[in-house]
């Protein structure tokens, strides 16, 4: 899209009053937990707008809470995303980034100008499209081997393997792919396993993950909008998770009303699917809370009529007080635009009793809150299988003190080892967190 001199004009404006647009009144910890602090929506002409610039680490690394330490099992990546552990013990690391098709090119000065903040966040480069393998043979924390595993595909995220088969989520579909253990590349054409919503992608990230006999795949599809306002016609669904059998491709929606739900795990002690959820944005810096929460078959989480159970967003027109009705609360808040995005419980970690029993999470980091939130990975103890106590950071440092995100947390999981894997998209690395105990 070329812009007249006038609509640059207008847009560096509109730039200027967005970095001048007001601040939060509440502490990050007022919106965390399972009964966060939801003040009043603010509505303003032009939303906060306030993210860390893209720098990369120039060889400094984040910080490691006491009794760990992080290392880079593998940097140069490209824009690296999600994470899958195979049994062997290699590592699969999605490269990718959103789609560019004709339907995500929108126009006007708003879309531009996010457009613009995101390439400042590390956000606008091209999509690699593929999945690359990192081997650590002799247990040191650091990749001696890495390879193209899978290429061409079209936008990965989330990928499960089931016995010989590997699953793979494109942004517009999942597909699946022969494996044998120790393979270092899979040459094999994928095949077709389901749909999944796809077009506009306003959030184009889909994860899967397995049931525990292998016959159903859950996948997360997030909104065509921030609350709605594309049509409702263009959220079916979506902000949502499906349900994919395996055999027959059939799809079926499992829980709605998750407006960008994207890490997905099992808990340990009662089997129960989790997900953490990015909230909509624009009505203050304050909310809405991004949120962890167990998974409800049949369940409807508010969106976008409403947020946290029944507090109505006035903006969606026409109002539904039907669905609004059977809203179900989250089980607990993040804090307001931290956009939690990774998820994985603690079962086989090793890394202290500290971090035994509970969910690793990594926060990608707000644009719509000042002063800035997530740009971390924390963890959020458990107890008989729900959250217990307030979350503890794990790998902090990603923003310097000048304000510029030296990298971005996204995708967590426990290798082989015990130890943690943090996907960074703006750092281009794959962090290893080990305990340091002896």
């Amino acid at each position: 899209m070329r812009l007249r001199p006038s609509s640059v004009l207008a847009a560096a404006v509109l730039l200027a009053l967005a970095a001048c647009a007001d601040q939060s009144i509440l502490p990050v910890d007022a919106g965390v937990g399972p009964a966060p602090t939801l003040p009043q929506p603010q509505k303003s002409l032009i939303p906060t707008v306030d993210i860390a610039p893209a720098k990369g680490w120039n060889g400094a690394r984040p910080s490691a809470a006491q009794g760990l330490d992080v290392s880079a099992m593998a940097s140069g990546l490209d824009h690296p995303r999600w994470l899958h552990v195979l049994p062997n013990g290699d590592v699969l690391v999605a490269e990718s980034n959103k789609p560019q098709t004709p339907e995500t090119r929108k126009s006007g000065i708003k879309a531009w100008v996010m457009k613009k903040v995101m390439e400042r966040a590390g956000a606008g480069v091209p999509s690699a499209d593929r999945i690359t393998l990192l081997r650590d043979a002799d247990g040191d924390g650091l990749a001696e081997t890495r390879s193209v595993f899978l290429k061409n595909l079209h936008s990965p995220f989330g990928m499960a393997l089931v016995g010989e088969t590997l699953y793979v989520a494109n942004a517009d579909g999942i597909v699946r792919f022969p494996y044998k253990a120790g393979a270092t590349a899979i040459a094999d054409a994928p095949v077709k396993v389901a749909p999944l919503p796809a077009g506009l992608n306003h959030h184009w990230t889909k994860n899967i993950i397995a049931s525990k006999d292998g016959a159903k795949l859950y996948a997360t599809v997030g909104s065509n909008s921030n609350v709605g306002e594309n049509g409702m016609e263009n959220e079916i669904n979506r902000a949502a998770i499906l349900e994919v059998d395996v055999r027959s491709g059939a799809t079926r929606l499992f829980a709605s009303g998750l407006r960008n739900p994207n890490g997905m795990a099992w808990e340990p002690q009662t089997g129960a699917l989790w997900t953490v959820v990015n909230e909509r944005d624009e009505i203050g810096n304050d909310l809405v809370p991004d949120y962890l929460t167990s998974v409800k078959e049949g369940g409807f989480y508010g969106w976008p009529y409403s947020y946290y159970g029944q507090h109505v967003d006035e903006r969606v027109k026409p109002p539904r007080p039907d669905l609004v009705a059977k809203a179900i609360p989250p089980d607990y808040a993040l804090g307001a635009h931290v956009a939690a995005l990774g998820l994985t419980f603690a079962e086989g970690a090793k890394l202290g009793s500290q971090f035994a029993n509970g969910a690793f999470i990594g926060q990608h980091g707000s644009w719509n809150r000042k002063p800035l939130s997530g740009y971390n990975v924390v963890f959020v103890p458990f107890a008989e299988g729900r959250p217990n106590g307030k979350p503890v950071p794990v790998l902090t440092g990603f923003v310097d003190g000048n304000g510029d995100a030296l990298g971005r947390p996204v995708g967590v999981a426990i290798d082989k080892a015990g130890a943690l894997l943090v996907a960074d998209d703006v750092g281009n690395v794959v962090w290893r967190v080990r305990s340091v105990a002896r």
